[in-house]
């Protein structure tokens, strides 16, 4: 289980003055990434387009490279802008399987300055049920540090 305390200070010292989308989520991916053993996939997906995500930054393996609003857990998380935590990827309807080892997954918006969806957070676990509201709120907490201003 992360620290989310010391994993946000690492964060704010690390991206303190940086504007710069691609270079915040690499940085953010990779703290993220590494921070806890229960996140086997950990990546941004972009707006590029209206109602359609491209992959940007990411640690683990391969990634989906393009999941339109419509479909998934990441273009629900974007077409909602809400906070989505799946304990049973094979469960939630619609679900992309990008990878085999995903269990479970969480995937946040990322909201810039004047309600502007930049894109999702999205952490996967080779895990069932990884992650809850506590998991959430911190990392809702980060990108709005991180991403908030922008």
């Amino acid at each position: 289980m992360s620290d989310y305390q010391d994993l946000a200070a690492r964060i704010r010292a690390l991206t303190e003055g940086e504007t710069d989308e691609v270079a915040l989520m690499a940085t953010m991916a990779c703290e993220l990434h590494h921070s806890d053993d229960r996140f086997d996939w950990t990546g941004f997906y972009r707006v590029v387009a209206p109602e359609l995500l491209k992959i940007g930054p990411y640690q683990g393996g391969h990634g989906c490279l393009v999941i339109p609003f419509a479909r998934g857990v990441c273009g629900a998380a974007a077409r909602t802008r809400q906070t989505q935590i799946v304990a049973d990827v094979e469960a939630f309807p619609g679900h992309i399987a990008c990878s085999s080892s995903t269990r479970s997954e969480i995937v946040l918006p990322v909201i810039g300055r004047d309600d502007r969806l930049i894109g999702v957070l999205d952490i996967d676990s080779d895990r069932p049920d990884a992650f809850d509201q506590s998991d959430a709120d911190a990392l809702s907490s980060m990108l709005a540090e991180v991403f908030g201003r922008l």
